[in-house]
């Protein structure tokens, strides 16, 4: 009896010692316009739907510009109780709104965007600027009253896993952790976001995503 409850506390002692094994994966997703193409500034979420509930990425300072009548970048991934500032590098005013993007922009109430108004950037001066807080998470369209072709979106993230596709239409989320999650896919050109799919981590996770988005082009 005696060497069995030695045997068992020399066991117990062993496995609080030994630190937990913890696995984490990199995640590559291909997204794809609806003609097959790559689809670059899609927004790729992976949220693990299995342990404690990860902490929100830590927010940052970023800037949106304004030149030749475009957002630059066009869109944007931060985290949530991020600061932007909004620059105006033209000449002349421009407005800057930003709504809940899609269908959910059309029933917003008023606290949910914001509204500003930036100068235009005087010869030799330094620009007007204008800094908001991102309080909530989700996709946020942003536009100018003053010239309607002006368009730009920022994705407020609130998951650690949350990455822009590049040029080939590809993210690359590390330290995903192993096991099950749903997988989310966010363009600026879908009216509604289609439904989360549910995605198995693994050491080694490579898949493609079609859409049905078929992007505009900006102009040059």
């Amino acid at each position: 009896m005696t060497t069995s409850r030695t045997a068992f506390a020399w066991l117990l002692a062993s496995a609080i010692l030994l630190p937990l094994a913890t696995h984490a994966a990199t995640v590559q997703v291909t997204v794809l316009a609806r003609d097959g193409q790559p689809l670059a500034d899609a927004v790729v979420v992976v949220e693990p739907t299995t342990g404690s509930k990860p902490a929100a990425p830590r927010p940052v300072q970023a800037t949106v510009q304004q030149l030749k009548m475009q957002f630059v970048p066009g869109t944007s991934v931060l985290p949530v109780g991020s600061r932007v500032s909004f620059v105006n590098l033209d000449s002349w005013e421009h407005h800057v709104r930003g709504v809940p993007a899609g269908l959910a922009g059309l029933s917003a109430g008023p606290q949910a965007g914001f509204e500003l108004r930036l100068d235009g950037k005087p010869e030799g001066k330094d620009p007007a600027t204008a800094e908001v807080t991102l309080i909530r998470a989700g996709a946020l369209q942003l536009g100018c009253h003053l010239h309607g072709s002006m368009r730009g979106f920022i994705f407020v993230a609130d998951s650690p896993w949350t990455v822009k596709t590049d040029a080939n239409g590809v993210a690359m989320l590390q330290d995903v952790p192993e096991g099950a999650a749903r997988l989310r896919v966010w363009h600026g050109e879908q009216i509604v976001e289609p439904p989360a799919t549910a995605l198995q981590v693994t050491s080694v996770t490579a898949l493609s995503v079609p859409t049905q988005v078929q992007p505009r082009r900006r102009r040059p």
